[in-house]
């Protein structure tokens, strides 16, 4: 077993990692977004990405999504948690609370960067449950436990839909007020193409949004500024810093779960194996392999 934790805004490294070490990692789609930072946290195997690169030099729509996915799953890593910070399109999800993504909404233009297929190899994952419901029965019991160590700071919601623009700018207000009346519970500008990637990748994956604002909907607070999410991120990090921890310890205890995600490729592929060019049965060697054999 080993977890890979992918850290959003101001999530760029991970306190305690034993016998760290930097390791770059090249693949068919490019470069992913920095060095994956692997070590040993409670017995378990970590690799650290973080999404932005250190100094946060990447925006949403220039991440290389597929580049970080392959990584993780070249570097053996096959449970994902993903820290985001999004805003709110609900009264009741203030900032500073953590909600579980299970659903997604896409209104990015990106799907041809949202897959590992195409060029020769066509394949269809089922993408109904896109979130690992077993990562989040285990992160849900963690992030209560780490709420009620807080004396009540912030509130954990398990399960919510994200609605997934791509920015750089925020919302209008317009937008805002639509993507509430469609009943979307957070909005951010990443998780769903690590959702997608992860799933073709046979990955579990859990993406864990850090609520910072209101987006600009809400008329008793001013619209979504730098300054305001910045000083919810520094708050939101200490936060899933500790969450981490005592994922790293639960898990070290429980071992592998057998979760579906790890065969969400079976019977997915549906172009023949012989008609599978020689460059891309070589790229995808470690998503596609053990299937066309």
């Amino acid at each position: 077993m080993k977890l890979g934790i992918i850290g959003g805004s101001g999530l760029y490294a991970i306190d305690g990692l034993a016998n760290l070490q930097e390791v770059a990692v090249e693949t068919p789609f490019g470069a992913p977004s920095d060095v994956m930072f692997e070590g040993r946290l409670t017995n378990v195997d970590v690799v650290f990405l973080p999404r932005h690169g250190r100094g946060h030099r990447l925006m949403p729509a220039e991440l290389n999504h597929r580049a970080n996915i392959f990584a993780l799953k070249t570097r053996g890593v096959d449970r994902i948690i993903s820290f985001s910070a999004v805003g709110s399109l609900r009264e009741d999800i203030a900032p500073g609370d953590f909600v579980l993504v299970d659903q997604f909404v896409d209104r990015t233009k990106q799907s041809a960067k949202h897959t590992f297929f195409g060029n020769g190899v066509v394949a269809h994952i089922a993408f109904a449950h896109p979130t690992c419901p077993v990562l989040r029965s285990v992160i849900s019991i963690i992030v209560r436990e780490v709420a009620a160590e807080s004396g009540g700071a912030f509130n954990m919601h398990n399960g919510g839909t994200y609605l997934n623009m791509e920015g750089p700018a925020f919302s209008t207000l317009a937008e805002s007020i639509l993507y509430k009346s469609w009943g979307m519970d957070v909005i951010g500008m990443t998780n769903l193409a690590e959702a997608k990637l992860s799933r073709e990748a046979e990955i579990c994956y859990l993406p864990v949004a850090m609520v910072t604002d209101y987006d600009c909907w809400h008329e008793d607070h001013e619209s979504v500024s730098v300054e305001m999410i910045i000083e919810t991120l520094m708050k939101n990090a200490a936060t899933a810093k500790a969450v981490i921890k005592s994922l790293a310890a639960v898990l070290a205890a429980t071992g592998d779960d057998g979760c579906d995600c790890r065969s969400a490729l079976d019977n997915a592929i549906i172009t023949a194996p012989d008609a599978i060019p020689a460059a891309a049965r070589a790229e995808l060697a470690p998503i596609i392999g053990k299937y066309i054999v």
